[in-house]
């Protein structure tokens, strides 16, 4: 008969690791020893840790080849930066220093004595001197520094603030929408009756690198020191300072390390411990966490040696690891302390290895793989971290084989010789009859008479005796139902309520002073959003030809008609072109000719300073440039919108009778484009790495069926995840994505663990399988998810987002994984029997015919005394150990033997039913 089982893969791995378990339980320190030299070798790669750090913000969380860089290579291969500075027209963010400042008491700014206050810090800030002054390094404009428009306005003088009529946005021509926040105007007019914040940039040369780093951090040294004025309160922000504070961010997460392994110590060596002082695994524990330590060590200094570049992120990976590795370590334990105490050790840890090292494989494989697919996303943030933390993740299953493997025939053996747990000297065996509490420091080595196997931990009797039992009712499953059907609804609605992006403030820590300027900006200088540079790269273009320009108009007028344009004339669109044709139409001039057009241009271009705005070379125009003002950008989904509306309708203006080729571009744009790849890429990775999941499932876990239950809690997992972050204020960003990452290999560990369990169960119902299962690994499962809580639980007082949005998805993965593999699974794997072995009775009653089931009824007749003849065995045996009378030894040893050539004699009956 075809049976239910596929452990083609299963079985073969099951045998080498009992082969290799044998081998390390006969020579552990040779594995020991080995280990610790790898790890100490490789961890010398550590020497190159400040060479490789990677924090550059927009190398490490932006999209790789994102459009706007590509956009930004076009823009800087046609107008390379000029000598005349101009804000409006530069390439980059540039290199600034910059005040956002407020009345203290929230009220107009357009006072006297506010702009007393002003003039004297635009003074303080001109006079900082860090070895050059600023008039040397300050950009300029027709050979003098740059200036601020509403101070030049009021000619320095804080009483003409007062007397001066200030038109906003547009005042004789300068922009004011940058530059003045809150505004309120009189009734239908431009003049601003008051205003809550002014704003003054301090731009810099680009190419005096090293001054401008100095004077920059001569900048913030005195704003950081700063105390109040009077009237104005100052929040201030420079071009290094989001970079400045990412890295100081990586830097603060370092000392919660040493309390995060302090923590996972101590729940370790708690889980652990025993009353008996044979019998308790201590040092098992601590082994267990210095292997997970190592394997940090090794593989980072593995990675360092080879240039792989870390960024902030990965600071993150060893809280993760001492998690994943605790876990796998409790696996191990939980099947040693199934096998007899009073086997050889190398023949307990042999046993070990069958029982545990699957599954392990298993939740090992699943891991890496989802890490390794995390490579495929386009942020390096994330690819440095799923690299650091998928060759963790091996070298950590490579460490608990060998060296926790190792430690753990150790610590047989010193059990086998009945010593103490700590002073290792031999003491008196316990018997039945001694008290346990009152003899925890004189005697020890107690196991179960009946299994001949360590005496079972308080909880595994909860979770035999109690829980399962319990959960296995019939109204229980209906709750459990009804239970995830609500975890469901509330997990798909907050995967509606999903915010993209991440925002730049956030890369600060909390507190600090980049918070706060960014805080001033979108309160008071909302209202107008990035000015959109449009690049025409067109070498054919014909300007002076009349249907081009018509196609020209329309193209722009589409970009008008756009709801997050400004509508206001005189500020959009900045276009030399319509300033050239109306020179020329007051002039009289014909530009429809080309040879007009062309000779005038120059001369124009000069005297109307859009000298900047148009290529024009061997008398050809090989490219030009308008711009177009933006309104109302204050979200992330304004700016996603503003995005994709401006490429579309660049797109739409290439399908024209006369095509232009547009191309659209701003600073803003670099960071931006993560919206355009963050969900289709988080989309990409959980597919990916839930169909490799599902592979990895059906090729180790011996049953079909089962492996896709696995598949269903990844998916569950995941929109649980997704939903309840959402709920939780976290965004999807490529800090999150990271984690939705770690959300699919963690969802696999649990219910990989209970299904592999309960498909290897012989028990003969569903039911039971479901109690043996929970009872083996629902301690386990539950020491996993607590230590790997435990892992994280500190980075929720961390003052970085970075680090509290790991620990909320990580504390929201654990605790989902863990009520899938204690709660949801097991109920719903006893909802199909097909998963579980079939007993002969089953298949007797089910698909066997009448002689089919005669012969099997017969076998079971000859089985049944040979059965009985086996437990005979066991327990003669367990009693001739511990037979102090050596005439009784001999009496019963000639019983076992007796017993034993009964049951080989039997050996020639046919198995095959069973």
């Amino acid at each position: 008969m075809l049976k239910c089982k596929t452990n083609c893969i299963e079985r073969p791995l099951s045998l080498a690791f009992e082969k290799l378990g044998r081998v390390i339980g006969r020579y552990p320190c040779v594995f020991l020893l080995l280990a610790l030299y790898v790890a100490a070798a490789l961890g010398a790669g550590f020497i190159f840790l400040n060479e490789r750090q990677a924090n550059d913000i927009e190398d490490q969380f932006t999209p790789v080849n994102g459009p706007a860089k590509m956009e930004r290579k076009i823009v800087e291969e046609y107008f390379p930066q000029s000598e005349e500075f101009s804000h409006l027209r530069l390439s980059s963010e540039g290199t600034f220093a910059s005040l956002i400042i407020t009345d203290l008491q929230g009220g107009n700014i357009l006072t006297e004595a506010a702009f007393d206050d002003i003039i004297e810090l635009d003074r303080h800030v001109k006079s900082i001197k860090t070895g050059n002054n600023f008039t040397s390094l300050c950009a300029k404009i027709n050979g003098n520094c740059m200036t601020n428009a509403v101070l030049d306005i009021i000619n320095n003088k804080p009483n003409e603030v007062v007397s001066t009529a200030i038109s906003y946005p547009i005042h004789n021509g300068t922009f004011l929408g940058t530059s003045i926040g809150g505004v309120e105007l009189k009734a239908g007019s431009s003049e601003i009756t008051s205003a809550k914040a002014i704003r003054l940039f301090y731009f810099l040369k680009e190419e005096k690198t090293k001054e401008n780093s100095e004077w920059l951090d001569g900048f913030l040294k005195f704003f950081s020191n700063y105390t109040e004025m009077k009237v104005v309160h100052v929040s201030y922000f420079t071009s290094v300072s989001r970079q400045e504070e990412l890295e100081a961010n990586s830097d603060s997460v370092i000392p919660f390390f040493s309390i995060t392994y302090c923590l996972a110590v101590n729940i370790s060596i708690l889980s652990c411990l025993r009353l008996d002082c044979v019998r308790t695994k201590v040092w098992v524990a601590m082994s267990g966490v210095l292997s997970a330590g190592m394997a940090v060590l090794a593989s980072f200094g593995l990675l360092l040696f080879c240039e792989m570049p870390f960024a902030m992120t990965v600071a993150t990976a060893p809280f993760l690891i001492l998690g994943i590795g605790v876990d796998d370590m409790f696996i191990m334990i939980s099947c040693w302390q199934k096998t007899k105490v009073y086997d050889e050790v190398e023949d307990r840890l042999a046993e070990t290895y069958k029982e545990a090292a699957v599954s392990i494989t298993i939740t090992t494989l699943t891991d890496v793989l989802s890490f390794y697919i995390g490579l495929l996303t386009p942020f390096r943030s994330v690819q440095s971290f799923c690299m650091y933390t998928s060759t963790t993740i091996l070298f950590c299953y490579i460490f608990n084989i060998t060296f926790f493997g190792a430690c753990l025939a150790l610590n047989g053996r010193r059990e086998k010789g009945n010593k103490h747990w700590l002073t290792c000297m031999e003491v008196p065996k316990a018997s039945d009859d001694d008290d346990a509490t009152g003899n925890i420091c004189c005697v020890g080595g107690a196991y179960d008479k009946d299994t001949g196997t360590d005496l079972e931990m308080p909880m595994d009797l909860f979770f035999k005796n109690h829980y399962g039992p319990f959960l296995t009712k019939t109204w229980v499953k209906m709750f459990v139902c009804l239970f995830y059907a609500g975890y469901l609804a509330v997990s798909i609605y907050g995967c509606f309520q999903i915010k993209e992006g991440l925002d730049l403030k956030n890369l600060a820590a909390d507190g600090s002073y980049v918070g706060s300027y960014y805080d001033d900006e979108d309160t008071f200088f909302s209202a107008y959003g990035p000015n959109v540079m449009l690049v025409m790269t067109d070498e054919n273009f014909q300007y002076w030809n009349s249907t081009a320009r018509q196609n020209l108009d329309l193209c722009l007028e589409n970009f008008q008609n756009l709801s997050m344009v400004s509508k206001d004339s005189d500020i959009s669109p900045i276009s030399w072109f319509h300033a050239y044709m109306n020179y020329g139409k007051n002039l009289n001039l014909n530009l429809d000719d080309e040879t007009q057009f062309k000779r005038h241009l120059n001369y124009f271009l000069g005297v109307s300073g859009f000298s900047q705005d148009v290529n024009f070379t061997n008398n050809e125009i090989r490219a030009s440039r308008m711009f177009i003002q933006t309104v109302n950008i204050s979200t992330a989904v304004d700016e996603k919108d503003m995005l994709n509306a401006f490429r579309e309708t660049a797109e739409q203006c290439g399908k024209v009778q006369t095509p232009i080729d547009l191309t659209v571009y701003h600073p803003a744009f670099i960071y931006f484009d993560q919206y355009a790849v963050i969900v289709t890429n988080t989309i990409q990775n959980v597919v990916a790495a839930t169909c490799a999941m599902l592979v990895v499932s059906l090729l180790l876990i011996p049953n079909p069926l089962c492996s896709l239950w696995v598949t269903f809690a990844i998916a569950s997992v995941i929109v649980g995840v997704a939903g309840f972050m959402a709920l939780w204020d976290v965004s999807l960003d490529s800090i999150s994505m990271i984690n939705l990452v770690i959300c699919i290999g963690f969802s696999v560990d649990f219910s990989a663990h209970i299904s592999y369990a309960f498909v290897s169960s012989e028990k003969p119902s569903v039911n039971e399988k479901a109690l043996d299962a929970i009872y083996k690994l629902g301690y386990p499962i539950l020491q996993g998810a607590v230590s790997t809580i435990a892992g994280v639980v500190v980075l929720a007082a961390a003052k970085s987002y970075i680090f509290r949005t790991f620990f909320k998805i990580m504390f929201l993965v654990i605790m989902f994984g863990a009520i899938h593999g204690i709660v949801f699974i097991p109920v719903f794997l006893t909802f199909f029997g097909i998963c579980g072995q079939m007993s002969c009775t089953k298949q007797e009653k089910n698909t066997l015919s009448e002689v089919q089931s005669e012969n099997c009824n017969r076998k079971n007749q000859q089985v049944a005394p040979i059965m009985m003849a086996s437990a005979k065995i066991e327990n003669d045996r367990q009693r001739t150990i511990q037979s102090p009378d050596n005439d009784s030894k001999n009496q019963q040893i000639a019983t076992v033997m007796s017993l034993t050539t009964q049951l080989t004699n039997c050996g020639s009956i046919d198995f095959d039913c069973y």
